[in-house]
């Protein structure tokens, strides 16, 4: 019962926002996956993949010749390459989604003008259908914009940390005195 009417209402809101709406929603949806993926990572595959990394570090007998700096930056670079994975492709999600909102806009609006030529300026009530189909679309992609814009900007300080973090394990000589270039 309850579950029936929610899904009346999701659909009678993705009717009043237009088609550019459910692009939307399928868009955030991805997006909000995305990071959901990102945040798992951080908490379950990050330790293991930068444990292995210091685990192969601190396994090496010489670590402060060329080579083993190297190698120290190439593991360092794995890591941080696994931490960013897919922020790339959520920041031009962040980056989409207020542009379908302007889609969006310029559909209801274009619907409107329509409306406006077939029965005239003086018909609101038809004219208000579009103008939702304008406006209902720009706030779903500002909202998705500025949800993912947050966590992408969280997701990013993390990777930068955690960076910093492995760089400074990894700088680590067997007297746990900072190894100087």
């Amino acid at each position: 019962m309850i579950f029936q009417e929610m899904s009346h209402a999701i659909q009678d809101f993705i009717e009043t926002g237009g088609q550019v709406l459910l692009v939307i929603g399928v868009l955030i949806f991805t997006m909000w996956l995305l990071i959901l993926e990102r945040i798992f990572y951080y908490l379950r595959g990050h330790r293991q993949t930068a444990r292995k990394a210091i685990e192969v570090w601190q396994s090496r007998v010489e670590r402060s010749s060329w080579e083993a700096e190297q190698i120290r930056d190439a593991w360092i670079s794995r890591v941080t390459m696994a931490l960013g994975g897919n922020l790339p492709l959520l920041q031009a999600m962040v980056a989409l989604c207020p542009l379908l909102g302007l889609m969006g806009t310029v559909t209801g609006m274009i619907e409107v003008f329509d409306v406006m030529a077939v029965a005239g300026s003086g018909n609101v009530r038809s004219m208000a259908a579009g103008v939702s189909k304008a406006t209902i679309p720009t706030m779903a992609g500002m909202v998705g914009a500025l949800s993912g814009v947050f966590a992408t900007t969280w997701l990013k300080r993390v990777t930068k940390r955690e960076r910093l973090q492995l760089e400074q394990q990894l700088a680590l000589d067997d007297n746990h005195q900072m190894v100087t270039a």
